[in-house]
């Protein structure tokens, strides 16, 4: 505990709750402002034409004077991606262990900030000292190493975030975790536990990665020709097993996706990952080997891997065409909402005569703790009160009933929506009120510029299509010079709608000349009124109705 007392302590999910990533929360400790996590999260599927999404910031940014710092957890994108971003709008220092730093790093090369940023590189020994708090760190078992719990040391304890987690027995060297600091912590007093989620609704202890590295070499055995391995780009344990077992049977390991060349060149630089250099090959060269001496590792440039998988089967990849005697493995399990596309690409790639294997339903493989592993972690801990985090909304219900199984009261647990602030402040721990909080959409370039109106623009158009209406018009003479000519995409296939298309232009030309003889008129009237008109009768003779957009021109 700290000598100061501190008055007020707020904390503030701005993402990370009621969805499967995109991980940032709020500490505050007085007047003092900490960022633990700067996630991302990939596009749902209504999300149409959307690359990534990531936190809104409108309160960091208001407040920025405040934020003492940003604290990575691990390297996976759901707590680095949105760093960049971040800090082009935050001057912040950032805090995280050697690995996540050099991971961070790469992602600003990415996304060039204009000021320098100071990166500092913590152990489960370091100490960072602030005016309100100083805050130490502990060692995590999860499928990337180097992962940290945070520790920040207040009058009324500590308030702890667990990252993300699991207990492995046989985890060992930068993936074993700190058993006996987290009993420390608990023995001290824990005052609030940020604890994850994901995989609160399964039962028992997550499998141990000694259990997935036997069918890993079942399944690399028995593949009779080339072997085509996805991988999440940030999953170090997998891509070590696949290279192991790459070297005992003698394979080339060809990497496809740039997001994991450069996880893979960080990894051997900085000694997280053991490869041997006669392994690696370039993947415009797998054609030089027979197909049973290969294994071509894939994920896309994102570093998610279902669409890289998916550029392939549909014969867009420059270097790699599905054979039929080809043995896809897929390692990973979706994430919700992705469900529909990873059985779009099995079906597909079973279509193209591949042999597709997943991880047996019996055997789950994950990064997060099941209910057993949560129950320790919440014994280890003894929490005065919880908030469970990094999940969907069920995610974090199920936590807390787990937590109310181990012994704490409904009181004790507060499940937080993105922007709530819990605050504890005069002995009392209460919700009080909600900041701005939400999703940011990157297109492209474009941060935040496509919003819920373009979206569902996006989705009309992919649902009914568009119907252009272009005229142009003689307005001295008050008569129409050329047109209307009709254009329609996605809407019907025009030569085989010659009737629909001549009716709809009979009645543009109609609204378009009861206007033009008027002494004065408002293009804008003329426009909504053919819309009117024209959305009417499409819909009557289709049931659809399209986005419909007048183009009137004069000279």
């Amino acid at each position: 505990m700290t000598k100061t007392k501190n008055e007020v302590i707020r904390v503030i999910p701005l993402g990370g709750v009621g969805e499967i990533g995109k991980s940032m929360y709020v500490i505050e400790i007085d007047d003092e402002l900490f960022i633990v996590d700067s996630g991302l999260m990939f596009p749902e599927d209504e999300m149409l034409g959307i690359d990534i999404v990531i936190p809104d910031i409108t309160y960091l940014e208001e407040n920025k004077d405040r934020v003492k710092g940003i604290f990575l957890t691990h390297g996976h994108e759901d707590a680095i991606g949105s760093i960049a971003y971040v800090l082009q709008k935050i001057k912040a220092p950032v805090y995280g262990s050697k690995l996540t730093i050099a991971l961070a790093k790469e992602h600003i090369k990415g996304l060039p900030v204009s000021h320098p940023v100071k990166f500092f590189e913590v152990t489960n020994k370091s100490r960072m000292n602030f005016n309100t708090t100083y805050v130490t760190f502990f060692h995590t078992t999860h499928s990337i190493p180097d992962s940290l719990g945070i520790v920040f040391h207040t009058s009324e304890g500590t308030i702890v975030h667990t990252g993300e987690f699991k207990f492995d027995q046989s985890a060992k060297g930068k993936f074993k975790p700190d058993l006996a600091k987290m009993a420390q912590l608990g023995e001290e007093g824990v005052f609030i536990l940020l604890s994850e989620s994901t995989e609160a609704e399964r039962p028992g202890y997550t499998t141990s990665e000694t259990v997935i590295e036997e069918k890993l070499a079942k399944y690399f055995h028995s593949a009779p020709a080339r072997m085509i391995v996805a991988v999440y780009a940030s999953n170090f344990i997998r891509i070590q097993q696949v290279f192991n077992h790459a070297q005992e049977s003698g394979r080339k390991v060809a990497v496809v996706g740039k997001s994991l060349e450069k996880v893979i060149d960080i990894g051997v630089n900085l000694g997280y990952l053991t490869i041997d250099e006669e392994t690696l090959i370039p993947v415009n060269t797998i054609q030089k080997y027979e197909d049973d001496e290969l294994i071509i590792l894939v994920t896309s440039n994102q570093g998610e891997p279902l669409e890289a998988l998916d550029k392939i089967v549909r014969k867009q990849h420059r270097d790699i065409r599905i054979k039929d005697t080809d043995t896809v493995l897929i390692t990973f399990t979706p994430s919700p909402g992705m469900e529909i596309q990873m059985a779009g690409a099995m079906n597909s790639l079973a279509k193209a005569g591949a042999t597709v294997l997943t991880a047996d339903k019996k055997v789950h493989v994950s990064g997060h703790g099941s209910q057993e592993d949560l129950k320790m972690m919440l014994n280890l801990m003894k929490p005065k009160y919880l908030i469970p985090i990094q999940g969907e909304y069920r995610m974090l219900i199920a936590h807390s009933k787990l937590a109310q199984s181990v012994g704490m009261q409904k009181s004790q647990i507060f499940i937080a929506d993105k922007g709530d602030i819990v605050e504890y402040k005069n002995g009392k721990m209460r919700m009080s009120g909600r900041v701005q909080a939400g999703n940011v959409l990157i297109d492209g370039i474009g941060v935040g510029d496509v919003g819920n109106i373009v979206l569902r623009d996006r989705k009309l158009l992919s649902q009914d299509g568009i119907f252009i209406v272009v005229v142009t018009l003689n307005r001295a003479q008050k008569k129409i010079a050329s047109g209307p000519e009709i254009l329609s995409r996605g809407f019907v296939y025009v030569r085989e709608s010659e009737e629909l298309i001549l009716e709809a232009t009979e009645l543009a030309r109609s609204v378009i000349e009861k206007y033009v003889n008027k002494d004065t008129f408002e293009w804008t009237n003329i426009k909504q009124e053919i819309r009117d008109t024209l959305n009417a009768y499409l819909f009557q003779k289709t049931k659809r109705r399209p986005m419909i957009i007048p183009i009137i021109m004069e000279y």
